[in-house]
């Protein structure tokens, strides 16, 4: 009895023919026939195994077989799967299976979970748990405007019927470390007056970070590349009719890359400093599409950066209309964007400080080499008169330069 590993289809026909031969003696157990036939067997099934792709097993097949094994009519499918017409398309094979389908029949009649997945991206071990959060309070209908779902179409009862589904595919690749949860829990620091909807946040967060990953920053981040005289040589780019785009080039060869993600209902956001696998992000929502919000904003999470951002603080986020609640922290980013953009020396010396004219306050932006915008800006926010200088602030100039 000499038998010998499958390579090659010659020696696969000569295993199926001594195979053959033997099942036509039908050995009794125990003989050498016997043994012979049961190696070669396990030999034939092991090269078979390698060139035959195994068959998927197919969900609805599943389920129907239940139902006869169970004796269930339609009717029973209901509490699985949901209204008459989902138990219909689901069977008819017009709608797919979503995660907690899967999980109730999996659960309710006993189909392997693994049979249910098919095909899918789907875990088996995400079927064997109950989901940790309620993937249907995410603001769906906005990720989906914004491409976060791809191809999928639907009305909004069917965007939350699938979800966990359409959320966990989106989420795929973003938060290898840890999970959903942990990421939704993650040290906050926020700044302002108004409740923040966290399911929103999250949102916002992820379409952030996949933005950020498809264009990284060239270069790696070094502490301490943040300085005074950086700031101040970046608050000088907004002098230039293309200064936004030139400053996301800056931050980039510093290893920081800054985001424009529009903000989602119920989040209130300006901006935001975060860290991704070390790496630090500044995100703008131009909520206020004007030069100089979108400067101050800049420069304020960009000293989050230097002054505050690390693991233990990864999240920094930004209402800027309310500064109420200012811890420490919030009035050193302040101070630091402020001092960046107009030094409170030459903001004492200035006339513009007083006279709110508009020729003084080009000429202090000419002095210091920054866009007039700024200047205004601070005159508006410290008077809180906010019918004055409207005209020198550069309405909707930022969001042209990132189409």
């Amino acid at each position: 009895m000499i038998i010998k590993v499958i390579k090659e289809n010659d020696d696969y026909a000569q295993a199926m023919a001594r195979l053959s031969a033997l099942m036509t003696l039908d050995p009794k157990a125990g003989t050498k026939e016997d043994n012979e036939l049961e190696l070669l067997a396990l030999v034939i099934e092991d090269y078979e195994r390698k060139i035959v792709p195994p068959v998927a097993p197919d969900p609805i097949e599943a389920i129907l077989f239940r139902m006869d094994q169970m004796k269930l009519g339609r009717k029973e499918l209901e509490s699985y799967i949901g209204s008459t017409s989902k138990v219909s398309e689901v069977l008819s094979r017009k709608r797919p299976l979503s995660l907690p389908m899967i999980r109730r029949l999996h659960k309710g009649l006993g189909i392997p979970a693994d049979v249910l997945i098919g095909g899918t991206e789907n875990s088996q071990a995400i079927i064997g748990q109950e989901p940790e959060m309620h993937y249907a309070k995410l603001p769906l209908k906005e990720m989906h405007e914004r491409g976060c779902f791809g191809n999928f179409k639907g009305n909004a009862q069917r965007l939350a019927d699938y979800a966990e589904d359409l959320v966990l595919k989106f989420m795929h690749g973003l938060l290898p470390k840890q999970s959903t949860p942990a990421f939704l829990r993650a040290p906050l620091h926020q700044r302002g007056t108004r409740d923040t909807d966290g399911y929103a946040l999250l949102a916002w967060r992820l379409c952030v970070i996949k933005k950020a990953r498809a264009s990284p920053a060239p270069r790696a981040y070094k502490k301490g590349v943040i300085t005074a005289k950086w700031l101040k040589d970046l608050a000088r780019l907004s002098a230039f009719d293309d200064g936004p785009r030139l400053a996301r080039e800056q931050l980039g060869m510093a290893g920081i890359t800054l985001v424009i993600e529009p903000h989602f209902k119920g989040t209130y956001l300006d901006g935001a400093a975060m860290l991704d696998e070390g790496r630090p992000i500044v995100a703008i929502t131009l909520r206020h599409d004007r030069l100089d919000n979108f400067w101050f904003v800049l420069m304020h999470e960009l000293a989050h950066v230097a002054k505050h951002l690390d693991e233990a603080h990864p999240l920094f986020t930004d209402n800027l209309d309310n500064p109420a609640e200012q811890d420490r922290q919030e009035r050193e980013a302040d101070d630091m964007a402020g001092e960046a953009l107009i030094s409170q020396a030459a903001w004492k010396k200035s006339v513009a400080h007083t006279s709110h004219q508009s020729k003084d306050v080009i000429t202090l932006a000419n002095k210091l080499g920054v866009h007039p915008a700024i200047v205004a800006g601070r005159i508006r926010y410290e008077t809180r008169n906010y019918r004055i200088l409207a005209k020198l602030l550069g309405h909707g100039q930022v969001s042209r330069h990132f189409a």
